[in-house]
């Protein structure tokens, strides 16, 4: 039976020769006409295509697009750090100012030892609402505005901009894209190098992230050029000379996130650069409850969530090493006086290099454990409220405390170096080990900021010296 089908069909097909097949493939062109001429709107998609078209020439452009795209990520910097500043003032006051002194009136109530309060209260509870009121609010901006503009379609763009300069520089050219990620949170830029297919070259982008500023290395910047960069200028520039020293700082680590890909990429990296096709979706107006979604949920509180679960011990760290003590010094002001001639060395001093050692968990606890371990080294009477509590003060004070600690122009242009070359967070770590699974590329991201921060500190001291 099959047989005898099969042999009608075929003569069939015989008798009407090539017409079959042409009747075939016009019915299918010509359903599928009808389908596009009910679902596609030709008119709109040509005057979408040819807006698109336009804008793509400006944003695009060799003249234009580098400045306009300096201008845009300037104006998302500019907008989280002002629009930071107030919602991180009201978490300071609630979690710090009003959440602290009731948890040790409650500790006092309940009768716990003094020792207790202090580790619980003054160590692991105020670490950890530093980094809420600091870490917290620039990200509910950043990642959000960083968001919009990836759903809008502009992204796409800034990574056709950069790719001639990554691929210049070994690396890969949606590298730029993970770079500016970076620029809210490392560990947040270290996944999103998951968009680049080639894991030499998305190696490389881990490996490089740490060099873009995070959010937790701002206010570090933003203060101590205040205080010392602009106070050394004249008074009618002095606002502008602490922004470009920022701006500087930010810019140098582009820069050498560029040179250390080159030099991976050409030596224990080596590999042919490799080839993508990056596509330049339409720009679409943004989706604001999925951006929320994804900025808020997948990014900001999950970033923000890690940086908790280690800055809490970091801070039950700081108390006890700050209140143990041995002879007539705690544990800290002995580590301290031990480091400070080799730190001087590098043109910062012993209470930075402690600082950033067990302020790994988080750079957000930095500058208050500076200004906590300034006071109980220098012996300052009067400012702070205790050893290993720490806290923070307006620009004039701290500047008078930093002073008066033994800071000078060559520590505050040091330290903003520093803040810049030093190895990631914890919460990066920890990302980057997660991401690569390997405990060697774990150590090199960790250790080579540390390297070129200490030999780039040591060559400015040495020349500020000469």
């Amino acid at each position: 039976m099959k047989n005898e089908i099969l042999e009608a069909a075929r003569n069939i097909r015989i008798e009407q020769g090539e017409s079959f097949h042409d009747n075939l493939v016009e019915s299918i062109y010509s359903e599928a006409a009808d389908i596009a001429k009910n679902a596609v709107k030709i008119g709109d998609s040509k005057v979408a295509f040819k807006l698109d078209n336009k804008i793509d020439k400006l944003v695009t452009s060799r003249i234009f697009g580098f400045p306009l795209m300096f201008l845009m990520l300037a104006v998302i910097f500019w907008i989280t750090i002002i629009g930071a500043n107030y919602p991180s003032g009201w978490l300071a006051t609630l979690l710090v100012d009003w959440g602290h002194p009731w948890l040790k009136g409650a500790m006092e109530t309940i009768g716990a030892p003094w020792w207790l309060s202090g580790a619980l209260v003054d160590g692991a509870y105020l670490a950890g609402a530093w980094v809420i009121s600091v870490m917290l609010p620039p990200m509910m901006i950043f990642f959000p505005l960083f968001t919009l503009l990836e759903d809008f379609g502009y992204l796409p763009r800034v990574a056709f901009n950069l790719d001639g300069i990554f691929r210049k520089a070994g690396a890969h050219g949606k590298q730029a894209l993970t770079m500016s990620m970076g620029f809210g949170c490392n560990a947040a830029g270290v996944v999103a190098t998951r968009i680049i297919d080639s894991p030499r070259e998305r190696l490389i982008a881990i490996i490089t992230n740490n060099f873009s500023l995070c959010n937790g290395r701002w206010p570090t910047q933003i203060l101590v050029a205040t205080i010392f960069i602009g106070a050394a200028a004249p008074a009618w520039i002095a606002g502008i000379a602490s922004a470009g020293a920022v701006v500087f700082i930010a810019i140098l680590g582009i820069f050498l996130s560029l040179v250390v890909s080159w030099g991976l990429s050409r030596t224990v990296l080596k590999g042919e650069i490799s080839t993508f096709s990056l596509e330049l979706p339409p720009y679409r107006p943004p989706r604001i409850l999925q951006t929320l979604y994804t900025s808020l949920i997948d990014r900001t509180l999950f970033v923000l969530w890690r940086a908790i679960v280690f800055a809490v011990p970091a801070g039950l760290v700081i108390w006890l090493i700050s209140n143990i003590t041995v002879g007539d010094a705690s544990l800290a002001e002995h580590f301290i006086k031990s480091v400070d001639p080799v730190a001087v060395i590098f043109g910062l001093n012993g209470v930075i290099f402690l600082a950033y050692v067990i302020a790994i968990p988080a750079n957000e606890i930095v500058i208050p454990t500076i200004l906590m371990l300034t006071v109980m080294s220098a012996r300052i009477a009067g400012a702070g409220s205790g050893a290993g509590v720490m806290f923070e003060l307006d620009d004039v004070q701290t500047a008078t405390i930093l002073q008066h600690g033994g800071w000078t122009l060559l520590t505050g242009i040091n330290i903003m170096l520093f803040s810049l070359l030093h190895n990631p967070c914890s919460t990066t770590i920890y990302t980057i080990y997660k991401e690569t699974g390997s405990v060697k590329w774990t150590l090199v991201s960790t250790f080579l900021p540390i390297v070129m921060g200490l030999v780039l500190t040591f060559i400015i001291a040495f020349i500020w010296r000469m």
